[in-house]
């Protein structure tokens, strides 16, 4: 009936023990549940974000904010016809734009109107050109309307409208200042074509042959094939030359960009905003930022520190590189688009040729006519093809004397920046859901890291899932004022309390966990002192007896013996250490309470080797003699993790019952506690969750309390009287161990 101590075995060896159902998967506590339980943490946290958010409310001085608005157009001069391609638009150049708005170049020409020193915009402000670009400035492109803001913040209304209107002027004047150079160079080289085809002596001559050759005047060249052919080929020859011009134009133009290295930056950026896209625009534009980058950052860095400062040298030296390596970009693209303009010239070359090659194919055949109406023929050829050259001539030059002001972008101011009547800020409405954001974020990691750091058991669940064994029941808090007879016969003297009740409901499940013909020992402990054991083993022990079970309950715990005190009963007479040293038998220790069915076996007198007694052949002989007397024994141990008491007692009886504190009980003891048990092969049955919090009782017992006070007292019933003492059975008292074999048990 009861296992024996000289050879305790492994766990899972035991083939006849009881084995406790697998605890269900438990639920993690919840994240409403954590921030509960550390409330006054994340209060305070609010709180201080949200003094935080007014005092820098208060303390911030208005912004007032200046607002002009502008529309960029891409309208650049057509050198190709219609025919020959077809040019593309691309909304990527308005934020190209929006860039240069921002650039160095710009800001610093914007404010060489001004005496910055005077200004209160850049008061307290190093390099006025970085602080405008990064806090003051903002510069953005319309998603719908594709008109770019240029917003500056100041706290003067007149400054900020002020340094508005002179970003957008000079930028207005950089980039007049950079197109007209462009389209005036081109237009040069048109002229000077135009000039060499020399249309009045052309004319002149055709003129003057035509009246010292009257004929030709009668002369009918409708039905003339070999004419018409002719005028056929001059056409298409004029269409070649012209190709050939326009294409040697284009070359001639991108040749002379490179002496100016300001107009090639703004061809190259022309060229991309129009869709272009070369094996090396990322990584222009990769350059473009990192040197933007490092150009604010030695700006910021120049402010504070010595030119030839380590640092400066290292940032100067990266920005040089950076540019290096961006001209040399500029370069090879340059290099590239001449490539491709000569190969462009080439082929209208080779068709000009062919076409001419044609062209005076045709002429030998009209030279076989009349020589007077060949020559007049060719002298006529020569002029409508001068003519119709310079016609388009003129077109072309016209087209970029029109735009020549402008450059390839049409500019407009649509809105100009005004001082503003209201401040724009701050935003109190922002900066306070700001301050509640990041408070409540701090609020939820400081509450997370306090939980985190705190390893006692909160719940029933945490305790389930850190124990990974069933819970047999969780116990309400008990009010600490009450005295330890009150508190260890609750069940007893409040039977109506929801404690009592909560009580029932553990030995319900030990009733059905461990039937009593198969685990009539059972074992109470705790992983340390103060968990509430010996209480909920006085109380278990009176629940069973109330249910019809002959219970006794036998104190082991030679260190700290709670239960005398809790029946009121003498323990330094007689008790287990008489009965196991020999001198008293079980019959003569045991002692009867004023519950029905419940008898107390208490310690006895103190010894100094508890554990060797509990180890003994006779101590396991007193259980199965103990054990045919009643249908249950409770017995109170130490705890697991003190001493070894509570191990040898696992080791022995049927099953074993685990008693936590919420609240004071650690995960990482009470794993240990489990695992001790475990390893000596005891039987858990389960645990018992104690000191649980009134909310977390309301999750498991529904709401018995609602039918009585605070106190867990039925207010409708009156509460038993406590029964009469009884006088304490007399012995002798033990101050030693003796020898066990002949021990009258």
């Amino acid at each position: 009936m009861v296992r024996q101590t000289g050879n305790i075995r492994a766990m899972g060896q035991d083939n006849g023990r009881l084995r406790p159902p697998q605890a269900v998967g438990a639920v993690p506590e919840s994240l409403i549940q954590t921030l509960w339980r550390n409330r006054w943490i994340v209060l305070a946290t609010m709180t201080v974000s949200l003094a935080g958010g007014f005092v820098f409310i208060a303390k911030s001085p208005p912004v007032y904010t200046s607002t002009s608005r502008i529309y960029v157009e891409q309208s650049g001069p057509r050198i190709l016809t219609e025919s020959e391609g077809v040019m593309t638009q691309s909304k990527n150049y308005l934020y190209t734009q929006a860039e240069l708005l921002k650039s160095m170049d710009i800001l610093s020409a914007a404010l060489v109107e001004f005496d910055t020193k005077r200004l209160k915009t850049f008061e307290k402000v190093d390099n006025p050109i970085v602080f405008l670009k990064k806090q003051a400035l903002d510069v953005s492109v319309g998603k719908k309307d594709d008109i770019i803001s240029i917003s500056c913040d100041s706290p003067v209304p007149n400054e900020a409208a002020d340094l508005v209107n002179a970003i957008v002027d000079s930028y207005i004047s950089d980039h007049t200042k950079r197109k007209r150079s462009t389209a005036a160079e081109v237009a040069k080289i048109l002229n000077k074509e135009r000039r060499e085809q020399d249309l009045p002596n052309k004319l002149k001559a055709m003129m003057d042959f035509k009246n010292k050759n009257l004929a030709l005047a009668y002369e009918h060249r409708g039905t003339n094939t070999i004419i018409e052919t002719l005028d056929l080929l001059r056409t298409k020859m004029i269409e070649a030359h012209l190709r050939t011009t326009e294409a040697n134009s284009v070359c001639e133009t991108i040749k002379t960009l490179s002496t100016d290295r300001a107009i090639l930056r703004q061809y190259i950026e022309t060229e991309l905003a129009k869709g272009l896209y070369t094996s090396t625009t990322n990584e222009r534009n990769e350059i473009k930022m990192k040197l933007e980058q490092l150009e604010d950052e030695l700006a910021e860095i120049e402010s504070r520190a010595k030119p030839d400062h380590p640092w400066v040298r290292s940032l100067q030296h990266k920005i040089d590189r950076a540019r290096n390596r961006l001209a040399q970009l500029d370069a090879d693209f340059l290099q590239a688009q001449v490539a491709i303009a000569k190969r462009q010239y080439e082929v209208a070359k080779e068709d000009e040729e062919e076409k001419a090659r044609l062209y005076e194919a045709q002429r030998e055949q009209v030279a076989q006519l009349n020589k007077q109406l060949t020559e007049y023929t060719v002298l006529e050829s020569d002029y409508q093809q001068a003519k119709n050259y310079c016609e388009i001539l003129d077109d072309r030059i016209k087209a970029f004397s029109v735009t020549e002001d402008a450059g390839s972008l049409n500019i407009s101011i649509l809105e100009v920046a005004r001082p503003p009547a209201k401040p724009s800020g701050p935003q109190k409405a922002k900066y306070m859901a700001t301050a509640s954001f990041f408070g409540f974020v701090l609020s939820v990691g400081l509450a997370l890291l306090r939980d985190q750091m705190d390893q006692r058991l909160r719940s029933l669940e945490d305790a389930s899932a850190i124990l990974d064994i069933p819970v047999l029941g969780a116990m309400p808090a008990m009010s600490r004022k009450q005295t330890v007879r009150s508190m260890g016969q609750k069940v007893y003297l409040d039977p109506q309390s929801s404690w009592a009740e909560a009580c029932r409901t553990v030995r319900t499940a030990v009733f059905f966990g461990a039937p009593k013909n198969k685990a009539k020992t059972i074992l109470v402990t705790s992983p340390t002192p103060a968990d509430g054991k010996s209480t909920l083993a006085s109380n278990l022990a009176i629940a069973i007896a109330q249910a019809g079970q002959k219970t006794l309950i036998l104190d082991a715990d030679f260190r700290k013996a709670m239960q005398h005190k809790i029946f009121d009963l003498n323990h330094q007479d007689v008790g287990l250490s008489t009965i196991l040293a020999g001198i008293t038998t079980s019959a003569e220790a045991t002692q009867s309470t004023q519950i029905h069915g419940l008898d107390l076996l208490p310690c006895g007198p103190d010894v100094p080797n508890p554990s060797e007694l509990l180890n003994s052949d006779t101590f396991a002989q007193l259980l199965e003699i103990l054990a045919d007397r009643y249908d249950r024994i409770i017995i109170d141990s130490p705890p697991v993790m003190l001493i070894t008491d509570a191990r040898i007692l696992a080791a022995i009886c049927h099953v074993t019952i685990l008693v936590v504190r919420v609240d004071k009980s650690t995960r990482k003891t009470s794993r240990n506690a489990r695992d001790g048990l475990l390893s000596i092969g005891a039987n858990i049955l389960g645990v018992v969750v104690n000191d649980v919090p009134k909310e977390g009782h309301h999750d498991y017992y529904g709401t018995y309390d609602r039918y009585y006070g605070n106190d867990g007292a039925d207010r409708n019933q009156p509460t038993k009287k406590e029964a009469g003492e009884r006088e304490p059975v007399a012995g002798t008292i033990l101050s030693g161990a003796g020898r066990f074999g002949g021990s009258r048990v």
